[in-house]
């Protein structure tokens, strides 16, 4: 899956599911959107059924570093070349 494959999934996540407004892939989720750490958890799971995989618990703990959804694309490549996914 390419990274643009990936934004597009990404936000109409957020789009949908969160309820965000036009989210700009450089905006705080936090600060911008009100998102906390339940709603991390939840993007995380729905994240994961996107994959196809589940993310290991070492990798779910790196995540809660995530600030904004460039963040979140730049995370998932990490992931997909450290693991061969």
């Amino acid at each position: 899956m390419t990274r643009d494959v990936l934004q597009e999934k990404i936000l109409t996540i957020l789009i949908q599911d969160f309820e965000f407004q036009q989210p700009g892939l450089n905006d705080n989720l936090r600060d911008d959107h009100g998102f906390d750490s339940i709603d991390a958890i939840e993007l995380l799971a729905k994240i994961e059924r996107v994959l196809g995989f589940s993310l290991t618990r070492e990798e779910k703990e790196k995540a809660m570093e995530i600030r904004t959804i460039n963040d979140i694309l730049d995370y998932l490549e990490r992931i997909r070349q450290g693991s061969g996914r």
